[in-house]
């Protein structure tokens, strides 16, 4: 503002031309002259800056069609912006109605979208690196997407192989991805197999769930028996490529045609893993088959479910019904996975604390703040 009352006055003191004004205050010609013509016309109130906004909007909406459109939506709170455009249009055929796109703002502007609160993202540890050197180094486990039979029921296999050998343990045709029958296949394959030191799986249910850890129940149970849960990346199954690679050919040897119903499908299972294991060659393998490398774990599932034990310098919290633990005088939660286990605490810093579950690290737990982070930082998942 001062620069331009400067310019004026050094205008109309015509102490320069004008083009060696506008040089020095380095503005344009046109510039220089609007200036002049305000100030002329409006004195030093013409000087200051305008609203930009265009003085009209030939594509505004009516405001009887948006009072409509509101009184609508009133009506019919669950309604979106297509069916109010079709209500709308049958009360006022001869209206012209904005675009389904205009509608939304419309409805946003006047606060009648409630916006739905984003999923929590959970971290990730990152890609799996364990060492593969031994069988039962680590097993893959995974639903094959579900197929239906010739009764018209779903079938959901669950398959577990063994990563260094492609011995396949186990595929049973399950009718959903639920715990109690996945986790009845596993109680059965490691008392045939014994236990091996990892599984690995993809981060669905019911492996994996959006907790701390990203544990479930079934999860929760393997670490119990000394297993350690292993994660895929999302949306990267070549991490699990060798079990994937299996399911390419159980898919083309056993369901094409399906069985008749359950039963018969898992007699396709069983004769499919047979000729796998024990007859079919395996490049990688430099030609041998599964059986010839595989052997059971040393590691028995015990009796018992095993007690999880902590060090010393641990405090340790059973974790409640309702997902949390007690932290002196207050409350903090968990998960829900973890109901009815002890979970550990370390410290490494004044009210800082890593959380532990077994010999999973699930988090760090902020004193201060009564909470547990997962180690990128978010929260644990009320449940």
């Amino acid at each position: 503002m001062d620069q331009r009352v400067q310019f004026v006055a050094d205008y109309l003191a015509a102490r320069f031309s004008f083009t060696e004004l506008c040089e020095r205050y380095s503005v344009s010609r046109t510039t220089g002259y609007k200036w002049a013509q305000r100030y002329i016309e409006e004195g030093p109130e013409g000087l200051g800056d305008r609203s930009r906004a265009p003085g009209s909007h030939p594509n505004q909406v009516a405001q009887e069609v948006v009072d409509a459109l509101l009184a609508a939506r009133l009506r019919h709170k669950g309604w979106g912006a297509k069916k109010l455009l079709w209500k709308v249009a049958q009360q006022h055929p001869q209206w012209p109605l904005p675009a389904r796109s205009t509608v939304c703002d419309i409805l946003e502007r006047h606060g009648l979208v409630v916006s739905k609160p984003r999923r929590r993202a959970i971290g990730h540890p990152g890609k799996p690196r364990t060492e593969i050197l031994l069988p039962n180094d680590c097993w893959s486990a995974d639903f094959k997407g579900q197929f239906k039979l010739g009764d018209g029921s779903y079938c959901y296999p669950l398959t577990v192989t063994d990563n260094f050998s492609r011995y396949l343990l186990g595929c049973q045709a399950l009718p959903g991805t639920l715990l109690l029958p996945s986790k009845e296949v596993f109680t059965r394959l490691f008392r045939e197999y014994g236990l091996p030191q990892w599984i690995r799986t993809d981060n669905g249910t019911p492996f994996a769930g959006q907790t701390l850890g990203r544990l479930t129940r079934l999860s929760a149970w393997w670490i119990r028996l000394g297993v350690m849960p292993q994660f895929i990346e999302p949306g990267k199954p070549q991490q699990n490529g060798r079990h994937e690679r299996m399911h390419r050919t159980l898919k083309d040897a056993t369901t094409k045609p399906a069985g008749a119903n359950a039963r018969a499908q898992q007699r396709k299972f069983n004769v499919f893993r047979g000729e796998f294991n024990e007859q079919r060659p395996h490049e990688a393998l430099d030609m041998h088959t599964p059986s010839q490398l595989y052997r059971p774990s040393s590691r028995l599932m015990p009796s018992k479910l095993p007690v999880l034990e902590y060090p010393d310098r641990f405090e340790v919290r059973l974790v409640s019904a309702n997902g949390g633990m007690r932290w002196h005088k207050g409350w903090v939660n968990v998960s829900a996975a973890l109901v009815g286990e002890y979970v550990g605490f370390e410290e490494i810093d004044d009210g800082l604390w890593e959380a532990y579950y077994g010999a999973l690290k699930i988090g760090r737990f902020h004193e201060r703040h009564m909470r547990i982070e997962d180690h990128l930082g978010r929260l644990a998942r009320q449940p």
